[in-house]
């Protein structure tokens, strides 16, 4: 008997060859396969990628995506648009990129656009694992103010004034998240103020700096025109750590509260079906993108602070932030409303 005489044990006979050749087609098929994957990856952008943002012109995520979308089609050969839908809190753009179906719409977004949204909001029209991270770009610098006129210059002595003053003074954040962890801080330390909700954060600015409001936590582009007028002063920065162009300013935690700490984080996402060799290859230009010392500059200039991080970086940087909000919830006795 040779070799071409063998039999597979059960179903039709097969030869030696007919295996090999089996074999070989299969082989072939795998191949075809992978190759088609990584041509996938190899061969996006096909046409134009669109950035959704849930912020609108002018805001700290808007000037570092404009940088990038300035920067990226040197590197994907494709031109680069910047979509800003703002409001619902970030429900508009995100909806708006869910919708697209099109692994050419990518989101940019602050994390505090949406981390607080399953205590917030009712029948949530998207799940947080519909947004799949694909690269953190930066940080945005968080900041507390007060007017320039208010008698207090630290945390501490906001709280003593604002413990004379029960009810009496005002306050607004700009985003769930922020909301959440300042609303966690009021009531762990005892005090009263009265919440002044805002659609525009630049108008909680402007009415800070008139003496509307007293308070506002919101990020540091926000905030700089009017500091920048004299109209407002900084208490602390949220942040986990010092803003480099305000070395004096100390966050939160090292004022004495530590559960106001919150990063800004800025980033992209991609749709939960978005292969994750597609994911890091947009993640490579991102940082190709942001290699640019300029971006660094500029984002500085603006109150950013450039942190760029992987999907995986990104992704347990946004469990963290979720898992501080959800703290802050449980303390004040709101549940999830999913």
């Amino acid at each position: 008997m040779v070799a071409e005489d063998l039999i597979v044990d059960r179903g039709a006979p097969m030869t030696f060859s007919s295996w090999r050749m089996a074999v070989a087609t299969g082989a072939l098929l795998v191949a075809s396969l992978l190759g088609a994957a990584v041509g996938h990856a190899q061969t996006w952008p096909q046409r134009p990628v669109k950035l959704v943002l849930t912020l609108g012109p002018g805001s700290g995520t808007d000037i570092g995506m404009r940088l990038l979308a300035d920067r990226l089609p040197k590197v994907w050969h494709q031109p680069v648009v910047v979509e800003n839908r703002p409001g619902g809190d970030g429900i508009v753009a995100i909806t708006s990129f869910l919708s697209s179906k099109d692994d050419h719409v990518l989101l940019g977004a602050p994390v505090s656009s949406f981390t607080a949204h399953p205590y917030v909001v009712p029948n949530l029209p998207y799940k947080q694992d519909d947004l799949a991270p694909i690269a953190r770009g930066w940080n945005l610098t968080l900041v507390v103010a007060v007017p320039k006129d208010m008698p207090v210059n630290s945390m501490k002595a906001l709280v003593e004034f604002a413990r004379k003053q029960p009810g009496k003074l005002n306050w607004a954040g700009t985003t769930g998240a922020i909301d959440f962890l300042f609303a966690g801080w009021l009531k762990k330390n005892n005090l009263e103020m009265e919440r002044v909700p805002y659609r525009n954060p630049q108008e909680a600015a402007n009415d800070l700096a008139t003496g509307r409001i007293q308070v506002v936590d919101a990020s540091l582009p926000t905030m700089r025109p009017q500091l920048q007028a004299g109209g407002v002063k900084l208490l602390a920065v949220t942040n986990a750590t010092r803003d480099p162009t305000l070395p004096d300013l100390p966050t939160a935690k090292e004022a004495g509260y530590p559960e106001l700490t919150l990063d800004g984080l800025v980033g992209l996402f991609g749709l939960p079906s978005m292969p994750s060799a597609l994911r890091e290859q947009i993640a490579a230009g991102v940082k190709v993108a942001v290699s640019d010392p300029v971006v660094g500059e500029r984002l500085a200039l603006t109150g950013q602070t450039l942190n760029f991080g992987g999907a995986a970086e990104f992704a347990a940087d946004i469990n963290a932030q979720s898992t501080s909000v959800a703290a802050a919830a449980k303390a004040l006795g709101i549940k999830p409303l999913q």
